[in-house]
């Protein structure tokens, strides 16, 4: 499926607010949900310290909120970018972070939420992929703005002087 330019845009802008949204649900209700949930569990180690668990877990949420925010702005470049060239890696870019947002934040909501496993699926092994799409879609974001490929019209030709 095809995406343009203002798809993108339009894609990112609602992540960003998804992510908005997401983040002020882990500040204002997730903290009680958590102690209840995860009272009875084993403290986790975190940088060589104990912690308890509902702590783990509220830092794995947020940083599920902090990646699906960033990704949501790359989402915003890829469809800026769009604008100005079309370029078959801005669209792999756009669908690599949305894929990934999906995937790594989503996996990381489920775990905090429901728990390690849900619906059959093993969600701390789902992360991984979301991660991996969006690392991808960043290197794909800097191809598809690269000016330095042969062949390009947005060279300047040292050898050649200005108004040749």
């Amino acid at each position: 499926m095809k995406c343009g330019a203002n798809c993108w845009l339009a894609t990112g802008a609602v992540m960003a607010g998804l992510a908005v949204i997401l983040g002020a649900f882990g500040a204002h209700g997730l903290d009680k949900h958590f102690e209840k949930k995860y009272a009875q569990t084993e403290a986790k180690k975190m940088t060589g310290y104990s912690v308890p668990a509902a702590f783990k877990y509220m830092q794995d949420f947020k940083t599920g909120v902090r990646y699906h925010m960033w990704h949501a702005l790359g989402l915003i470049a890829v469809g800026l970018a769009g604008r100005e060239k079309s370029a078959r890696a801005l669209s792999v870019a756009g669908w690599c972070f949305s894929l990934g947002i999906i995937f790594f934040s989503g996996a990381l909501y489920v775990l905090t939420i429901m728990g390690s496993k849900w619906l059959g699926v093993t969600w701390g092994l789902v992360a991984p992929l979301g991660g991996t799409l969006m690392i991808i879609g960043w290197f794909a974001l800097a191809a598809g703005v690269c000016c330095c490929r042969s062949g390009s019209s947005d060279l300047v030709s040292l050898s050649q002087p200005a108004g040749s």
